[in-house]
C-alpha cells in the first residue's frame, strides 16, 4: 500500500507511542513496525484509524512483555539480593517524559496506560478507543477511571477492593454453575438483560455476534467446561488457556451484583495486548 499515509501521520504516531512507552527509541520502532504491516496491507478504508490501531497495540504488547520480564528480573534480582531498581534509567525517563508521565509509566498496566494516554492525552472519543483496543466500551470506560485515579495518586477506595473481591466470588460461582450444567443459578447471577458480545476472531469460530438476555447468556454457558478462573488486566474473568497459549478471554462486567456483560475475545492481536492470569480462588 502507498505509504504517503504513514507520513503523514508518522509525527501524531511517534508521539503517541512515546507517550505510551516512555520511550522515544522505542516509539521509533513500533512506528517503523507499522509502516512494514501498512505496506503489506491493502484496501484499507481509513489508514489514520488502522494506523492508529497498529501502534497501540503494538505499544500494548511490547509494554505487557516488558512488564513480564520485569517482574522475573525484580524476583531474580530479590532473591540474589541486589536492588532491582536503576535510578539513572529512571532520571532519563522522567527527564523524556516529563514527571507527569513518569508517575503514569510507574503506576498504570498496560491497557490502563494505552486508554489513559488515547482519551486523557490525546482527546479520544471511549467508542473510538473500544475500536482500538478491542474491546467494550464498558471495559474501557472502567480502565479510563481506573487510570485516572492512579495518576491523581488517590488509593483505591476500601468499597472498591471489596466489590472487586465480590465479583471475583460471583464470576466464581458463575463458572462452577457452567461447569456443573446449573441453568437456574447461571440465571440467578445474570442481569435479565445481560449480554455477551463475541469479537470477530469468536465470531469466525461459530459464536454468534451477541447474545441477548440473561436466557441467551445462560444457554451459551451451560455445561461450559473450557472456561476457568483468570484475572484479566487484574480484574475477574475467565480464559481458555491451551499450553500457555490464551485462546479464549471472557471479560466479565458485573453491577449491582449480577453479571450484566460478558465479553468474547479470541482475537489473537487483542489478546496479546491484554495481562491475563489463570488463577485459583476458594
Amino acid at each position: 500500500m502507498d505509504l504517503s499515509a504513514l507520513e503523514d501521520e508518522r509525527p501524531r504516531l511517534v508521539a503517541l507511542a512515546t507517550r505510551i512507552l516512555g520511550s522515544a527509541a522505542e516509539a521509533d520502532d513500533v512506528v517503523q513496525e507499522a509502516s512494514l504491516r501498512l505496506s503489506a496491507t491493502d484496501g484499507i478504508d481509513d489508514p489514520p484509524a488502522w494506523l492508529t490501531t497498529v501502534v497501540t497495540r503494538l505499544c500494548l504488547d511490547l509494554l505487557r512483555k516488558q512488564a513480564t520480564r520485569s517482574r522475573y528480573e525484580a524476583t531474580a534480582s530479590s532473591a540474589a539480593g541486589r536492588d532491582p531498581l536503576d535510578p539513572e534509567a529512571d532520571a532519563l525517563v522522567a527527564d523524556r517524559v516529563g514527571t507527569a508521565m513518569t508517575v503514569v509509566l510507574d503506576t498504570l498496566g498496560p491497557a490502563e496506560r494505552a486508554t489513559f494516554v488515547l482519551h486523557d492525552v490525546f482527546g479520544y472519543p471511549f467508542d473510538e478507543i473500544s475500536a482500538v483496543l478491542g474491546r467494550s466500551d464498558t471495559a474501557v470506560r472502567q480502565l479510563a477511571s481506573r487510570a485516572r485515579r492512579k495518576v491523581q495518586g488517590a488509593s483505591e477506595p476500601p468499597s472498591e477492593r471489596a466489590g472487586r473481591a465480590e465479583n471475583q466470588r460471583l464470576v466464581g460461582a458463575f463458572l462452577d454453575a457452567a461447569r456443573g450444567g446449573d441453568v437456574t443459578t447461571l440465571l440467578q447471577l445474570l442481569a435479565p438483560d445481560a449480554v455477551m458480545h463475541a469479537d470477530r476472531v469468536g465470531q469466525q469460530m461459530g459464536a454468534p455476534s451477541s447474545f441477548d438476555g440473561a436466557a441467551a447468556v445462560a444457554a451459551r454457558f451451560d455445561g461450559a467446561q473450557g472456561a476457568a478462573p483468570a484475572t484479566i488486566d487484574g480484574e475477574p474473568g475467565a480464559a481458555w488457556i491451551a499450553g500457555s497459549t490464551v485462546r479464549v478471554a471472557f471479560a466479565f462486567h458485573v453491577e449491582d451484583g449480577l453479571v450484566r456483560e460478558i465479553e468474547l475475545i479470541a482475537d489473537p492481536e487483542v489478546l496479546a495486548t491484554m495481562d491475563v492470569v489463570a488463577v485459583r480462588w476458594s
